[in-house]
């Protein structure tokens, strides 16, 4: 059997090829990079045809916009199970958003690299090329200082919308900064920096008991 033929036998379309692709292309774009991988690299990863690839998906933009949704939504659920664990106080839920950023710096599998953030990075390298992915993620940004500020209006914060924007530009720089300098650090910078800015704005947080 020649390459081709063999190539070819290892290509699988029907049930399941629209999954494989977006599995593909989570690994991939978060590794290698959106612009860095190409049509070429995602079908062969996925074991499907380009056919198949073009099947699911039309433009390359498009199965971009589709892998951020599906992380956007992994992420929202995993939040709100963290955030509505029984007995969590505002100002608790707050710190907890810092917690799970902290944790996510710790869990890399050794000598793996800080890739940061995939919407932010989505949004570095979409730039005016993929106005809808652009227009997705400031979504997303949006909703997270919404979140901050509701969050903070609940604990009595003086002015919930300043303290949401504060420590949304945390969460923000801690993943940006810990990519830069490919260390886990600001991560834990911006939750020891989270607890202090919630403590001014909140004071009743400083008799709470942290680990």
């Amino acid at each position: 059997m020649g390459k081709e033929s063999a190539a070819g036998t290892r290509r699988r379309g029907g049930r399941g090829a629209r999954e494989r692709i977006l599995v593909a292309a989570a690994a991939l774009f978060y590794e290698e990079g959106i612009h860095a991988t190409g049509i070429a690299r995602l079908v062969e990863t996925a074991e499907v045809s380009t056919r198949t690839f073009y099947q699911h998906f039309p433009t390359k933009a498009a199965l971009v916009e589709e892998y951020l949704r599906g992380y956007e939504a992994g992420l929202a659920r995993r939040v709100e199970e963290r955030l509505t664990q029984e007995g969590l106080a505002p100002q608790d839920q707050l710190l907890t958003l810092f917690v799970m950023v902290a944790e996510a710096g710790s869990e890399r599998p050794g000598g793996a690299s800080t890739r940061g953030c995939p919407l932010h990075n989505a949004a570095v390298e979409a730039a005016d090329q993929m106005p809808e992915v652009r227009e997705l993620v400031q979504r997303n940004k949006e909703g997270v200082v919404q979140q901050l500020t509701d969050i903070a209006a609940r604990g009595g914060a003086a002015d919930p919308e300043r303290l949401g924007r504060q420590l949304a530009v945390l969460l923000e720089g801690a993943t940006a900064m810990s990519t830069s300098l490919d260390n886990p650090c600001p991560r834990q910078d911006a939750l020891d920096a989270a607890r202090t800015l919630i403590d001014q704005a909140l004071p009743d947080m400083q008799s709470r008991q942290r680990s």
